[in-house]
């Protein structure tokens, strides 16, 4: 899969666009600007998006490609941010560090994805907020994006589980409309939660 996004991110656009998820953005703007730590960030979209709002960001992504061009974009809009290169089931998120979260289309196998929420969640203070939009199952059949394998989307028993340790504020399914590049582009069904570090 490394070889996958390293493919997809060494085209010359930014394949899932240069601004921030809608629902991220939304949620990211009521939230005091403290430090967030952004699994599987790519291009590195949402974090110079939260970095230009003044939080004290930190990206983890395996992928070189998109390391570059979310370096790239920072200095382009004027902003720093912490990039670590590495896979995420080998990385060490720490304790009770960051003051929020996002899994913004986190879709990995069900080998590690368990370990990886965990591991994020801890990396969270108590009381701090984890914002999630993922691909529902409901997406199979539609080419809005997202993977093409039931296993790595969610329904609604599996986000919950993923998020315990946490007091799930809000969850919903819903269908949106995206447009974010070229690979993220029409009506679609995800699953929207915020939920809060107990």
């Amino acid at each position: 899969m490394k070889d996958f996004w390293n493919e997809r991110y060494s085209e010359q656009e930014f394949v899932y666009g240069t601004e921030p998820n809608n629902f991220f953005k939304e949620h990211i703007e009521n939230l005091e600007s403290r430090t967030i730590i952004l699994p599987a960030e790519g291009e590195g979209r949402n974090a110079i998006y939260a970095a230009s709002k003044g939080w004290d960001v930190t990206a983890v992504d395996y992928s070189e490609q998109g390391k570059k061009k979310a370096l790239k974009l920072a200095e382009q809009k004027g902003v720093n941010i912490k990039y670590d290169l590495s896979d995420l089931a080998d990385y060490d998120f720490g304790q009770n560090k960051y003051d929020a979260a996002a899994f913004i289309y986190v879709h990995l196998p069900r080998s590690i994805i368990k370990d990886v929420y965990s591991h994020v969640i801890s990396s969270v203070k108590p009381g701090g907020k984890i914002i999630v939009e993922v691909y529902s199952v409901n997406q199979l059949g539609r080419n809005s994006g997202g993977p093409k394998d039931k296993r790595v989307l969610y329904t609604e028993e599996k986000l919950r589980d993923l998020l315990s340790g946490t007091d799930i504020k809000w969850m919903d399914e819903v269908e949106v409309t995206l447009n974010e590049g070229m690979h993220h582009v029409g009506k679609a069904m995800v699953f929207r939660a915020i939920a809060e570090k107990v």
